[in-house]
């Protein structure tokens, strides 16, 4: 899954505390990743383990300016797990992997300073 980043993006609406709960981030492991020549932009595929209760999901991810396949193998990232699964090309991505733009904005992943179990959820 793809959102468009910019530095430029102004602050979104007020939600309430229970919308913000409607959003399921979690915590996973990248246990795979390769690249996705195929996806109009450059991307990788990445399969990331987030525990039993969600399990093993798929997301592209466009963050190949500062990463390569094999650097994220065993990285822990956040990832929001309910949004319905979106078709890239042939590939199925389920969840959207979370990042920050840099100051020419790519994509900085977004990841807990120390390891955390894998499946835990944001609050």
């Amino acid at each position: 899954m793809h959102v468009e980043h910019s530095l430029a993006a102004p602050a979104a609406d007020p939600i309430a505390f229970d919308d913000f709960l409607k959003v399921d981030i979690r915590l996973g492991t990248i246990v795979a990743a390769e690249p996705f020549p195929e996806a109009r932009k450059p991307a990788l595929k990445l399969t990331i383990d987030f525990g039993p209760t969600i399990g093993t999901k798929h997301s592209s991810a466009q963050v190949t300016e500062h990463y390569t396949a094999e650097t994220l193998v065993g990285r822990q990232v956040a990832a929001v797990v309910n949004f319905p699964p979106r078709q890239i090309g042939r590939f199925m991505s389920e969840v959207l992997t979370l990042g920050f733009p840099d100051e020419r904005g790519a994509v900085v992943l977004f990841a807990p300073d120390r390891c955390v179990p894998d499946g835990g959820r944001l609050f």
